[in-house]
């Protein structure tokens, strides 16, 4: 094993800087030597993964939250398939939401995802080859393992991560506080969605979020029962819903999963999917603003390389 250390010292306000010394000692207790670089800026450590391809690393630890995972992923892929295929992705959790982490089972204790590196069970994931249009012009491809969402959700994701005040209130109460001020003012948008060949239709969306795993967001349920290995994405649409079809329900509703029995909820299950209409709309990867519409989606199975 040649393992690269990949932390962002930013995530989760910062904490993830502040706990590397105990990261540290556990990884040297687990490894014993290895390369460590710390991320300076958004797609920073996109940049060290592919740098560390080339002095033939094939362990890529990724200590932050799902935004940093993602970055260090589209470092090892291109296209949807590792460059190296022998190459293994292995996250630490370190941010606000570790969710690939609580997808592999890897939060049942702190212990866990350091025996995951050295002994965990070899898995193959699936992942999600993404297009869609840039913020400013042009065409962005990228690559999620998680969730792709567009809609409110993205919107919701934006504003939490790009406005300096409300980040400031910690990431919880932040991402709360902006999900009822969004939810309050979004109106759903007309919006045509094409899955394989069996659906195409122009229909209202508040949200949608083309899954990979059935959580997401800080350990909701979003979309039960979907899994990461069995080569289909299910994407949830809330529909033409009203403010009050969301802010009168329980917190717990989407923790539960008890939100795909609002009439206004739909889950449609596919490998390829397209998303056509207003261009303002924003589309999210894994928890990052990326781009916005039009967007294009397609599940590449078992196409990365984790450990549990």
């Amino acid at each position: 094993m040649k393992a690269k250390v990949i932390v962002n010292p930013a995530a989760k306000s910062g904490a993830s800087g502040r706990h590397w010394p105990q990261v540290e000692a556990r990884l040297g207790a687990a490894l014993g030597e290895f390369d460590v670089a710390f991320t300076t800026a958004p797609g920073h450590a996109t940049d060290i993964a592919r740098g560390a391809l080339g002095q033939g690393c094939d362990h890529f630890i990724a200590v932050g939250g799902d935004g940093t995972v993602n970055e260090v992923m589209n470092g090892i892929m291109h296209d949807g398939a590792l460059i190296e295929p022998d190459t293994m992705l292995c996250p630490i959790p370190a941010g606000t939401a570790n969710e690939l982490c609580r997808a592999l089972g890897l939060l049942s204790d702190a212990e866990a995802p350091y025996r995951a590196i050295v002994n965990g069970n070899p898995r193959r994931m699936d992942v999600c080859r993404v297009t869609c249009g840039g913020l400013d012009g042009g065409t962005v491809h990228r690559g999620a393992y998680l969730i792709v969402s567009f809609g409110s959700a993205a919107e919701i994701s934006h504003r939490t991560s790009t406005s300096r005040y409300i980040k400031k209130l910690g990431g919880e109460i932040s991402y709360y506080l902006v999900t009822i001020i969004v939810t309050l003012a979004y109106k759903p948008k007309q919006l045509r969605i094409v899955i394989d060949d069996h659906f195409d239709d122009s229909i209202p969306v508040h949200s949608g979020l083309c899954c990979n795993t059935e959580n997401g967001g800080g350990g909701m349920k979003l979309a039960p029962g979907a899994s990461y290995d069995d080569g289909v994405l299910d994407l949830v649409v809330f529909g033409d819903m009203k403010p009050t079809d969301f802010l009168l329900q329980k917190p717990s509703w989407l923790f539960e999963g008890r939100h795909v029995r609002h009439p206004g909820v739909r889950i449609l299950r596919g490998t390829k999917f397209t998303v056509e209409g207003d261009t303002s709309v924003l589309v999210d990867a894994d928890g990052e603003t990326i781009g916005r519409l039009p967007l294009a989606i397609e599940v590449v199975p078992n196409a990365l390389n984790v450990k549990n």
